[in-house]
C-alpha cells in the first residue's frame, strides 16, 4: 500500500510540519503541496494524489467550498480537513462538504497516520476529542461555545496592539520579540478567531469580549 497525500495550507511552517510527522511512513508519500489554494484544483489534475490535507481557513479563498470542490471534481479522493476549531458547526459542514476526516493542527504523527489510512481505506476518521463534543452536544444538544477559544498571555498582547493600529514591526519592538514571532502570533489569532484580516480581526475580537 503507497497511499499519495497533498497539502494545502497559507502556512508554510505547517506544511514542514506535517511533513516531517509523515516521514517515518514509507507507505505514506506526499506527491505535492502547496501556500495558494488557488491553483489547487489544476495541480490535483495535474499531480493526482490519495489524500489532501485541507486547512479550511485559508486567506482569499474559502476551504469549506474549496473542500466540496475537490470533492466534486476528484470524487476518489479523500478531503481530511486540518484545522484549529473544534466548533461543531466546522466538523459538521466540512463533512457535508465532502470531507472524510477533521483533524486539529496539534495533532501527533500517530493519529496523523491513522487518519490517513482510515480515510484511503474509505472509512471516516474524527480526532478522539471531536468525535466525543459531537456526542455529547448529540445526547445534550449542548454545542461548544464559539467563544471558548483560549488565547495565550502574548496573544492577549498582540490582540491589544494589533487593535491600537500598531504594525507588525512595531509590535515587535514594543514586546522586544522578532517580527517573525509577530507574524506568528497574528497567523495564529486570525485562525483562531475564523477570520481573513486585520479589521475581521479587530471586529470579531470586539465581539468575543477579548479586548476588554
Amino acid at each position: 500500500m503507497q497511499i499519495k497525500v497533498a497539502i494545502t495550507d497559507d502556512h508554510l511552517l505547517v506544511i514542514n510540519g506535517i511533513k516531517t510527522m509523515l516521514a517515518p511512513y514509507a507507505h505514506i508519500s506526499v506527491v505535492y503541496d502547496t501556500t495558494d489554494p488557488t491553483g489547487l484544483l489544476p495541480a490535483l489534475a495535474a499531480t493526482p494524489a490519495d489524500v489532501l490535507l485541507l486547512d479550511i481557513q485559508m486567506p482569499g479563498i474559502d476551504g469549506m467550498e474549496l473542500c466540496k470542490q475537490v470533492h466534486k471534481q476528484h470524487p476518489d479522493m479523500k478531503v481530511i480537513a486540518i484545522s484549529s476549531f473544534m466548533d461543531s458547526r466546522y466538523i459538521k459542514q466540512m463533512l457535508r462538504n465532502g470531507a472524510a476526516g477533521y483533524l486539529l493542527k496539534n495533532t501527533d504523527p500517530t493519529t496523523l497516520a491513522n487518519a490517513i489510512e482510515k480515510v484511503y481505506e474509505g472509512e471516516q476518521f474524527l480526532d478522539e476529542s471531536l468525535k466525543q463534543d459531537l456526542l455529547n452536544e448529540a445526547l445534550t444538544g449542548n454545542k461548544r461555545s464559539v467563544y471558548e477559544i483560549p488565547l495565550t498571555r502574548r496573544e492577549k498582547e498582540i490582540l491589544k496592539l494589533i487593535a491600537e493600529e500598531h504594525s507588525n514591526q512595531e509590535i515587535a519592538d514594543l514586546l522586544f520579540i522578532s517580527l517573525r514571532t509577530v507574524e506568528t502570533h497574528r497567523l495564529n489569532l486570525t485562525q483562531k478567531l475564523a477570520v481573513k484580516n486585520t479589521a475581521g480581526l479587530v471586529k470579531e475580537a470586539i465581539r468575543r469580549g477579548l479586548l476588554d
